[in-house]
């Protein structure tokens, strides 16, 4: 096969074996032989011998540990609130899927003592935090960059501004406690 050869695969298609080349990114190695995981063309790089597939379509992005990701609180319960995902910092524009929401248990929500998560979090809240288990779909806001990002008056509903540590209503006037993100109300995820 040469290098300026354009080879559209399909999943699963065979494209080489161990034995000729090393399996790149886009493909997966069965008993020996190396597939293509989705549709694309087929690259191979002769120097290093490695067989790769370019994807003919962008894939939709896969949540890893580590990720920082923007949601909204969908539910707050005794010991743990539950965030419905829109969004993975960095990883494009692109919607991903996710069976259910992903869950701030209350030990990851500071680095200190919590004794209230109603305290901390209020309903449509917008938080940014990090994946700390892909398993159980676990978040930790624990970090000063992480927390609330927006929120919104918890009587008339009006956007919080922050007002040193805390929240104060531009309308009601109600001051208002979250665990906030050291950018809240910048829009900068």
């Amino acid at each position: 096969m040469d290098a300026k050869e354009s080879v559209f695969v399909m999943p699963g298609d065979l494209i080489g074996t161990t034995e000729e080349f090393t399996a790149g990114k886009g493909t997966y190695v069965d008993v020996g032989d190396i597939h293509s995981i989705g549709t694309g063309y087929v690259h191979v790089d002769r120097n290093s011998r490695v067989i790769s597939v370019l994807p003919k379509t962008k894939t939709p992005p896969q949540l890893s540990e580590g990720d920082i990701v923007v949601g909204s609180i969908s539910n707050i319960r005794e010991s743990v609130v539950l965030v419905e995902i829109g969004a993975i910092k960095g990883k494009g524009e692109r919607e991903f899927q996710m069976d259910g929401p992903a869950a701030i248990h209350v030990s990851n929500v500071r680095d200190s003592y919590v004794k209230n998560l109603s305290q901390e979090f209020s309903m449509s809240d917008i938080v940014k935090a990090r994946v700390i288990n892909t398993q159980n779909m676990r978040l930790s806001t624990a970090e000063e960059s992480l927390g609330v990002m927006r929120a919104n008056c918890s009587r008339c509903r009006t956007v919080l501004e922050k007002d040193g540590n805390k929240l104060k209503c531009p309308s009601c006037g109600y001051i208002e406690k979250r665990k906030l993100s050291s950018d809240y109300g910048t829009g900068i995820i």
